[in-house]
């Protein structure tokens, strides 16, 4: 016989589909405000959007040549990117540059929907299960 497999208590996994079927549900809407945020402002606010959907995952290239060559494991972070790919991953981080745009001098729309697209990318993220990082560069769980 094999070793038995944990099972994940019912409360605990119920509480994970929320959370997650909330964060899809951000998911959407920043998704929806960045798309209606390209069609008010034109294409340097789409270009944007869509920019920052898919820029906070380039942090994953910090360091990937010497990741392949110092073997590490699949899916796992090279630890001098983990600070840099949490960051870019805190969504406070996004939501509070929104806050400063919103009362602040600074007036362009492109830079507003590359924050909506920006928070759908941390919100797709932790949708499917991708979080902060441990400091040794593994999924949080």
């Amino acid at each position: 016989m094999g070793a038995a497999t944990p099972v994940t208590p019912a409360p605990r996994r119920t509480l994970t589909v929320v959370r997650r079927a909330a964060w899809f549900g951000g998911a959407l809407f920043w998704s929806a405000f960045a798309v209606l945020e390209a069609v008010k402002h034109g294409w340097a606010a789409g270009l944007l959007a869509f920019a920052f959907l898919l820029a906070p995952d380039l942090t994953m290239l910090i360091g990937v040549r010497e990741a392949a060559s110092a073997g590490l494991v699949r899916g796992r972070l090279l630890p001098r990117a983990v600070p840099y790919y949490n960051a870019v991953h805190h969504p406070l981080v996004p939501l509070a540059l929104m806050v400063v745009y919103t009362f602040g001098v600074f007036v362009w729309a492109p830079a507003f929907a590359a924050l909506c697209g920006w928070m759908a990318h941390i919100s797709y993220d932790r949708a499917f299960g991708y979080g902060p990082r441990t400091k040794e560069g593994f999924q949080r769980g």
